[in-house]
């Protein structure tokens, strides 16, 4: 498999771009033409072949260009990758989970060798290679967690289980929706998701804990979730407000197609065999309307999902401000047509 890798920015000028490619894989998150909550569930991987759920892990052309945004976040606040100490056995469940799955599904970009605790990693596109001791901390520049997040798309959260609950004890978090780490570190599964409205009168995360607490090693699910984002910033955090909050008032009747992204998010969940850690990797994808409507499908149905979306959850998600804006572009892609079951478009 040959991949190039995009010279681009997510901050700054903005050079972030899809390929034809990537809108052709772009992992819309609606299945049908509303929206409240949906659990969306399935087993992981899996999928179509050439979707972001094919790979345990996926990597695209953004890759090195995520990487190198990572480093310069992280550089500006190294609070961004927090784990407490009980929490390092989970990272290196981490790391091998995430270097094994790498080197099987990408064997020309990323190689693992492992002789007994003697590993040699290689990652071509950073230019990584690596000799160290599993299980040694001293052997690696950094904790295990640390080390391998900073070669993998998309955040992460380490979660303890404890007294019927799971627990933020680590992760490494520089491409969240408007919520810090900092802050949830060592927080449970409904201190953390307290600011979602109606959540806990409906009974949402009730359910979906009891389901996160009932996976065993070997067993691996996904769902998709989302929110809006002006301009493809990915460092959307509560510590760097003042500098994307407001870029929501740049939207105009112009440039609303270019500017206002939908943000996607793949979440996975991963058991871990020797912490018994739950592992929730959440990757990112982003993609503006203009490029949304290039498919007919998506076009219709995210008009109609925003439109008559609940006001709390369109404050929530981040777009109440530019709700009038958005729908009034996206009507032009609605012609009324039925749009067909599922996220995938049409072909």
């Amino acid at each position: 498999m040959t991949m190039q890798f995009n010279d681009e920015t997510f901050r700054g000028d903005y050079t972030y771009f899809n390929s034809e490619t990537a809108i052709n894989r772009f992992p819309f998150p609606f299945d049908q033409d509303t929206y409240m909550y949906s659990v969306n569930i399935e087993q992981h991987p899996g999928g179509p072949k050439g979707t972001p759920f094919e790979k345990m892990f996926d990597v695209d052309e953004h890759y090195v260009s995520e990487m190198k945004d990572r480093e310069i976040t992280l550089a500006e606040d190294p609070l961004r990758c927090q784990s407490l100490p009980h929490m390092e056995l989970a990272g290196w469940d981490l790391l091998e989970l995430i270097m094994v799955s790498k080197a099987k599904d990408y064997p020309d970009l990323f190689k693992l060798t492992r002789d007994g605790n003697d590993w040699h990693w290689v990652n071509k596109p950073l230019g990584i290679e690596k000799k160290f001791t599993f299980l040694a901390p001293t052997t690696l520049p950094c904790g295990p967690m640390e080390y391998i997040t900073r070669q993998t798309q998309g955040d992460f959260a380490l979660l303890h289980e404890r007294d019927g609950n799971l627990w933020m004890d680590a992760g490494m978090v520089t491409s969240q929706a408007d919520w810090s780490l900092d802050f949830d570190v060592g927080m449970n599964f409904f201190e953390w998701h307290a600011p979602v409205p109606k959540a806990k009168k409906m009974g949402v995360f009730d359910k979906a804990l009891k389901f996160l607490l009932s996976v065993n090693q070997g067993q691996h699910y996904r769902r998709l979730n989302w929110t809006m984002t002006v301009n493809p910033r990915l460092d959307t955090s509560p510590e760097n407000y003042h500098k994307w909050g407001p870029e929501k008032r740049t939207i105009t009747p112009e440039n609303v197609g270019q500017k206002q992204f939908l943000r996607v998010e793949l979440q996975t969940f991963f058991r871990l065999p020797r912490s018994n850690a739950l592992a929730f990797p959440i990757r990112c994808y982003l993609m503006n309307l203009e490029d949304i409507a290039t498919k007919p499908k998506w076009g219709r149905r995210l008009h109609r999902v925003l439109r008559d979306i609940d006001p709390d959850l369109a404050d929530y998600k981040g777009f109440a401000v530019n709700q009038e804006m958005i729908v009034n572009y996206l009507s032009q892609f609605d012609d009324g047509a039925p749009t067909s079951p599922g996220i995938f478009p049409e072909s």
